[in-house]
């Protein structure tokens, strides 16, 4: 009875060992049904990951003719692709926000970036702010760009990669393309009716239609950018004040990711079908006429040049040939993605929920057919669409940029015809961009800067600023010692009467702010409001009581002129006085219209000029402080203290030295700008310790 029990059970041990064997090999059989069912749970693992929270930032132009309508299509573009896509725009032009509210919460406008005095945003404002931002993947993309597919597959399986990275994709020229979004957003129609349209129908359309030639060279500054957003910068160093969309930027920033190895950087222009449409080279100012100079501002090639000064300060990459693709190109292959090394010829799988296999050149066989086919095809590509960019930018060795008077005059001037004019040095750079910060905080735009020397206009056009260069300023200003009182501040001086002369002759009033001057709130309106022939100036004078029109106490470094008759006549004075003066022009304002000794003087706050019959109006102290009244820099909060009492201005004066100037007015927290970063304080700013 034993034996045939031991048989029975030998038997059955066998013939479990062998089910299990088959359903063992089975399981290595690269079959078609492992195949498909390999395909499905990666298909599902991209359709869960659809939950990603992606923000795309852009910075539109006007909602206006055909740049509005192929805004209008790039923007229902992003939002068709998954519902927790939401879309940022940087902009200031009224249209763009009645775009926007016809979205409710996935599209919204943020202003509150860096603008030029154009309104151009900067790309290095726009790149800080999109670190504020708490979704998973953060991208940057060009306003017309439209985004067909591949876009959620491909952030779905590089955002499990185990390391850092930053994604580019180039867009691709299309001269036609007859097909909308229905009105829910959702599927895609023919122009001229309803008819929907499959994807893959509409990506063999754009094949057909691509504009291959030289569409690379110039769709760099169409990249589409996307990163993971975590706490790892994109690059190394401090990313420069470009102006966004004039070029240069996106190239530098992937120039200088791939060199600082901060982030795995690769090129998903193979996986992500995107497009642009009817952008030719030949019409774009940033390569049409770029060696020409032109007096047309609003052509605006000042910015491209602006950038190219600027990409070949900061980037010796400009002059190299150095190539715009990544290293790394990303492809998909029947639902398999794969990273080729262009440089080692070797390839990589990507699994979804696994890592890249960097070390490990390992990918299914029954898939090496059709990763070579993919290959193939994609080196065919590469030699059409990869260039240089040594030759597009380099920079003209003489630069004429449009920046008489006139010209920023006329467009930065308000309805009152009405300008705030500051004089500034280099040695001041500092202190204007904080000047600046704060005006474009309080909104007022109808500001222009004269620049003394050749680099504070430099640094004044990379910042967007509307600068001229004054011919007349004197040429030996010294870094350090130009304070009150020394022989470089009085040949300073002398030059802002005589520029604020010539804007009145050009029929526009004046209000002349001296940089170190922090401004409360706009004071435009209640100068205005003293009528022509009168100049409202502050009073220099330190005492709490008694009559602020005192001999030597008008401050000519704040005052308001209008442009009529009597007070051009008044300031010719002046002019002619400080140029045979041995001291600054300051006296010769008080000698010139109060009279020597005050001779002048009307009541405790005026003057009266007998030739010209202009009023000299000292201003309120309480409401225009200069830097002795009541110690008020020397109070523990000195913004609360002058908000107490109304104040417009206070004046960072009756202080002597630069670096003591500056150390006062950061100290006491009336500073905007950081020099760490080239951008304008805000609330969101991570601000440095000042050094």
């Amino acid at each position: 009875m034993k034996v045939p029990h031991l048989e029975l059970w030998s038997i059955w041990l066998s013939g479990f060992f062998l089910i299990v064997l088959s359903l063992f090999a089975t399981q290595k059989l690269p079959s078609f049904k492992n195949h498909s069912r390999t395909s499905n749970v990666n298909k599902n693992a991209i359709l869960d990951s659809r939950s990603l929270s992606i923000t795309i930032f852009t910075a539109p132009k006007p909602f206006t003719g055909s740049t509005g309508t192929k805004q209008t299509l790039a923007v229902r573009s992003w939002l068709a692709l998954s519902p927790y896509v939401t879309v940022v725009l940087f902009s200031q032009h009224p249209s763009v926000a009645s775009f926007a509210s016809a979205f409710d919460s996935r599209v919204s406008v943020d202003t509150d970036i860096d603008f030029t005095f154009l309104g151009s945003p900067f790309f290095h404002s726009m790149v800080a702010k999109s670190h504020t931002f708490t979704s998973e993947i953060s991208v940057i993309i060009d306003p017309e760009t439209v985004i067909l597919s591949g876009f959620i597959s491909t952030l779905s399986h590089v955002y499990e990669l185990d390391r850092d990275w930053l994604l580019v994709a180039s867009a691709q020229n299309v001269s036609h393309f007859p097909f909308h979004l229905d009105e829910f957003g959702k599927h895609w129609q023919t122009n001229t009716g309803k008819k929907r349209v499959k994807i893959h129908k509409l990506q063999k359309m754009l094949q057909e239609n691509w504009n291959w030639s030289g569409s690379h060279c110039y769709t760099y500054t169409r990249t589409l950018m996307a990163w993971n957003s975590k706490n790892i910068p994109l690059h190394n160093g401090v990313l420069p004040p470009f102006i966004y969309g004039k070029g240069i930027h996106n190239s530098w920033v992937i120039h200088e990711a791939i060199s600082s190895e901060f982030r795995f950087v690769f090129d998903a222009s193979l996986t992500i079908t995107s497009f642009h449409l009817n952008s030719k080279v030949d019409s774009d100012p940033a390569f049409g006429n770029r060696n020409s100079a032109t007096s047309d501002i609003e052509n605006r090639n000042w910015e491209y040049i602006g950038n190219s000064l600027i990409g070949a300060h900061y980037g010796s990459f400009l002059y190299r040939e150095a190539n715009y693709s990544s290293q790394f190109k990303l492809l998909s292959c029947n639902h398999q993605y794969i990273m080729v090394d262009t440089k080692k010829n070797t390839v990589y799988p990507i699994g979804y929920r696994g890592t890249m296999k960097l070390k490990e050149k390992i990918f299914s066989p029954w898939l090496k057919e059709n990763v070579m086919h993919c290959i193939a095809y994609m080196k065919s590509l590469t030699r059409m669409l990869d260039c240089f960019l040594k030759d597009e930018m380099k920079v003209p060795a003489s630069l004429e940029l449009p920046f008489s008077l006139e010209s920023i005059l006329s467009i930065t001037a308000d309805r009152n015809k009405t300008v705030v004019l500051t004089v500034a040095g280099y040695s001041y750079k500092d202190m204007l961009m904080s000047w600046v910060c704060r005006l474009r905080k309080l909104s007022i735009g109808n500001f222009i800067v004269s620049a003394l020397d050749q680099e504070t206009y430099d640094f004044s056009i990379l910042q967007g600023i509307p600068v001229f260069k004054d011919p007349t300023a004197p040429s030996d200003i010294s870094f350090d010692d130009c304070h009150f009182g020394t022989k470089c501040f009085q040949r300073v001086t002398k030059v802002k009467s005589r520029i604020v002369l010539k804007i009145l002759k050009l029929g526009y009033n004046v209000l002349l702010s001296d940089v170190d001057i922090y401004w409360f709130k706009n004071p435009i309106s209640l100068l205005h409001s003293f009528g022509p022939a009168v100049l409202a100036a502050q009073s220099d004078e330190y005492k709490k009581q008694g009559p602020i029109n005192l001999p030597r106490r008008l401050n000519s470094g704040f005052y308001y002129a209008h442009s009529d008759n009597p007070t051009i006549a008044a300031i010719e004075k002046v002019v002619r006085h400080a140029e045979t003066s041995g001291l600054s022009e300051q006296p010769s304002f008080y000698d010139t219209l109060c009279g020597e000794g005050g001779s002048n003087r009307v009541g405790d706050n005026r003057c009266v000029e007998p030739e010209t019959n202009m009023t000299v109006h000292f201003l309120d102290r309480d409401l225009f402080p200069n830097g002795a009244y009541q110690d008020l820099w020397q109070e523990k909060n000195v913004k609360e203290a002058c908000l107490k009492k109304g104040c417009y201005i206070i004046h960072n004066n009756w202080i002597s030295g630069r670096l003591k100037k500056l150390e006062r007015q950061v100290l006491s927290g009336l500073w905007e700008y950081d020099p760490s970063t080239r951008m304008c304080l805000r609330s969101w700013h991570s601000i440095k310790p000042w050094r």
